[in-house]
């Protein structure tokens, strides 16, 4: 069964991206099912489409960078197996639309690709170590896949490894 998602938009740009609910409903069933995750019956998480400002304050309160970034991802604690929040992803408008128009991809797309991402990191999965990116990104990429989008990584340096949580 696929958590149940609560959309709340912050910033009127999302408004340039008609279906916002049933993209998100459609990248986090995926993700679910592909990932695998034994989750609580009838969890649920919230996506937060928010402005540059707003994931801006977050990143600086919660990572320590006083800048923008394109997703945040706050997991709730607890055994996904029991836990009827999976916790909070937060979308930034300015920045996802500028690495789409830099990436060649439609907005839809790398908003998906953000909510995916997202989405494994409340359910545990994370990019601290080249081996943990590696499955994560291969992940992103099934998921992507089976909603019709390309190689989210096709041209872009691989993650990292700094251990934040983007």
């Amino acid at each position: 069964m696929s958590p149940a998602v609560d959309i709340v938009v912050n910033a009127a740009a999302w408004e340039a991206l008609p279906g916002l609910e049933d993209l998100a409903a459609r990248a986090v069933e995926q993700s679910s099912l592909i990932a695998g995750a034994k989750l609580a019956k009838a969890c649920e998480l919230c996506i937060v489409f928010c402005d540059d400002a707003e994931i801006r304050g977050l990143n600086a309160q919660w990572r320590g960078q006083d800048k923008p970034t394109n997703v945040l991802s706050f997991p709730t604690p607890g055994a996904l197996a029991t836990k009827p929040l999976l916790g909070d992803i937060v979308i930034a408008f300015e920045t996802v639309a500028r690495e789409a128009r830099e990436q060649d991809k439609s907005l839809a797309d790398h908003a998906s690709h953000m909510i995916i991402h997202g989405f494994l990191h409340l359910i545990g999965y994370d990019h601290e170590t080249p081996a943990e990116a590696e499955a994560m990104e291969s992940l992103e990429r099934r998921v992507a896949e089976t909603l019709g989008i390309i190689d989210p990584y096709e041209g872009t340096r691989p993650i990292d490894g700094t251990g934040a949580r983007d």
